[in-house]
């Protein structure tokens, strides 16, 4: 559902959610459907009512994230008019800062066992956080720092770490991005996009939907030229259509903001300082009225899909358990066996799949390396065409190849080379997405019902086809594959060295078999990493499923033996069309088609 159709429908939504968890609440509450399920059953209900409540209570997120030294802080440091987002650290005193609202500013370290530490605001900067982190009784899980600012009146900002600096620190950024309700997403002028960053755009935040995303191309006063910015722009802006199509992209400069908000100096302007300072300001001016206006609509939405979601799971396993509660002992055995038996032929079917799954990786990847060959052939000739003007003779000026070629040449190689991965991945995507099919086909699932007479075992083999088929549509067969090839980047790291004794051409040239043959070597290693990936998702979703379902009927014999068949029935019954009701009334947004 769009944020207007939303908008519209406000108040039944907010009506709506409060009635599910009201559900949520009498389920937890039955005592008769805990003491047949067991209080595993209640706890995963709990577990959902407490995540639940934390999305509805917990303040509106604007998680800002990006590699480290974009200048994410001094970003929000602008935002705030203010600087309490620590600036200039190190990697291994950046923390995760958490900022919100309070009338009275202040500053705890909150450690990983609990602890929170009271700081003075001064401790924040680099120097002094060094100094104190080794006195801790444990590592900083993050900066709690509060003031009064009136933009975090209605939202909590979350100054993440680099992304590519602090491994150990990967999980909890992921934490946050999940849980985040928009995104400011930094880049740098003088770094445009790397692979990592266009990696972790199309890997993270792509798949997450954002309703909002901003995309901050910051620094842009350290560039020489408005024609320099409209270059540099226009590429990002391409590159962020391409990944996330829904991102709002600004050009911006940060530190400069910050000085003219605090009225300080604010260095020469090349020209283009107005370009920049409306930019950040058509920035300010969409976060108020796309977020902070919109900020519960935002909100509602990713509540409503957490509520689908645990609908979802729970209507599933009680149905299944109630299709198991119709059985006596010795059905529920002969279910049990032939369980075990349709497990047995689905793993000997997958497995004689993989051969077929193998020859087929082999063709995409000499099929890539005949593309590679065909690309390196025509961008011999480009970077022909690049050498610098001479004697008046239209052409790049010299200034403009030292200043671009060497960009320009990393950003071609690494296209040509994702766009074979890309191409190809979803080629693999649709052939296991048939070889799914065809193992659905060839065991007869569709009609198993029929065959077994009990729905329940159509139930359960019914589910594995289920998570091969939509895990294997949306295989995530992200890895060393996406990375820019690491051989072709010693061969540009030759260049780079060289890159000031003489002409990047003629280096480039010397380079360019060395650069050919590395990245077709790469593309090697990529698609055996692609089919490595890809048997073991098969693997894994196979081995996952099996499990369920031998833990389901482990606990369905425990069920049936421990409790009458009537009582069973009626609370399944009744804990079903609770369910069912319950879901009914989510069905008017749509959750389904996100």
């Amino acid at each position: 559902m769009s944020l207007f159709n939303l908008e519209n429908n406000y108040e039944n939504a907010d009506r709506d959610i409060a009635l599910v968890r009201t559900r949520l609440q009498e389920l937890i509450r039955n005592d008769e459907l805990a003491a047949i399920l067991g209080e595993d059953f209640r706890n995963s209900l709990e577990e959902w009512n407490t995540l639940i409540s934390k999305r509805c209570n917990e303040p509106f997120s604007l998680v800002v994230l990006g590699d480290f030294k974009r200048g994410k802080s001094t970003i929000i440091n602008a935002l705030l008019g203010k600087e309490l987002a620590p600036v200039n650290v190190a990697p291994e005193t950046y923390t995760i800062n958490e900022i919100t609202y309070s009338e009275t500013p202040s500053v705890e370290a909150v450690l990983a066992n609990g602890e929170r530490v009271p700081l003075q605001f001064g401790d924040i900067a680099r120097d002094r956080l060094e100094e104190l982190m080794p006195s801790l009784s444990d590592r900083i899980s993050y900066l709690d720092i509060k003031d009064s600012a009136p933009i975090l009146k209605e939202i909590r900002i979350v100054d993440t770490p680099g992304l590519s600096d602090l491994d150990d620190l990967d999980k909890q950024v992921t934490d946050y991005l999940v849980n985040a309700d928009a995104i400011i997403y930094v880049a740098n002028a003088l770094l445009p996009f790397s692979e990592s960053e266009q990696m972790f755009l199309s890997s993270h935040i792509q798949p997450q939907r954002f309703g909002m995303l901003y995309v901050l191309v910051n620094m842009l006063d350290a560039l020489n030229s408005q024609e320099d910015v409209d270059k540099i722009m226009s590429r990002i802006s391409e590159r962020s259509e391409a990944i996330v199509p829904n991102a709002f992209v600004y050009g911006i400069s940060g530190a400069d903001e910050f000085r003219r908000k605090i009225n300080a100096d604010r260095g020469p302007d090349k020209g283009f300082r107005d370009y920049y300072e409306t930019e950040f300001f058509k920035f300010e001016i969409s976060l108020k009225r796309d977020i902070i206006m919109q900020k519960d609509i935002i909100r509602t939405r990713r509540v409503l899909n957490l509520l689908d979601q645990m609908l979802s799971e729970v209507s599933a396993r009680l149905h299944m358990f109630a299709d198991m509660s119709a059985l006596d002992r010795k059905k529920l055995e002969d279910v049990t066996n032939e369980f075990e038996q349709q497990c047995s032929s689905l793993a000997s079917a997958l497995e004689s799949k993989k051969p077929i799954l193998h020859i087929s990786v082999m063709e995409m990847q000499q099929e890539a390396e005949r593309w590679m060959y065909e690309f390196f052939a025509k961008l011999r000739e480009s970077v022909l065409e690049c050498r610098p003007a001479v004697n008046g003779e239209n052409g790049f000026s010299a200034d403009e190849v030292e200043k671009y070629f060497y960009t320009y040449l990393m950003d071609k190689v690494g296209e040509a080379y994702r766009n074979c991965i890309e191409i190809h991945r979803d080629r693999i995507n649709k052939l296991l997405d048939d070889m799914s099919e065809q193992l659905s086909e060839k065991l007869g699932l569709s009609n198993l019902s029929a065959a077994s007479r009990s729905s329940s075992v159509d139930r359960l083999m019914n589910d594995i086809k289920k998570k091969v088929t939509r895990s294997v549509m949306d295989v995530a067969l992200f890895g060393t594959s996406e990375n820019f090839p690491n051989a072709t980047m010693s061969s540009f790291k030759n260049i780079l060295k060289r890159k000031k004794q003489t002409d990047i051409i003629d280096i480039t040239l010397e380079n360019y078999d060395d650069i050919r043959a590395n990245t077709v070597k790469d593309m090697k290693n990529a698609y055996s990493d692609l089919e490595t990936r890809a048997l073991a998702r098969l693997d894994d979703i196979y081995q996952s499923q099996v499990e369920v379902g031998r833990e389901a009927l482990l606990q369905a014999k425990e069920m049936v033996g421990a409790n009458d068949n009537e009582t069973m029935g009626r609370v399944f019954a009744e804990a079903c069309s609770l369910i069912d009701g319950t879901a009914r009334v989510l069905e008017k947004y749509g959750l389904s088609e996100d």
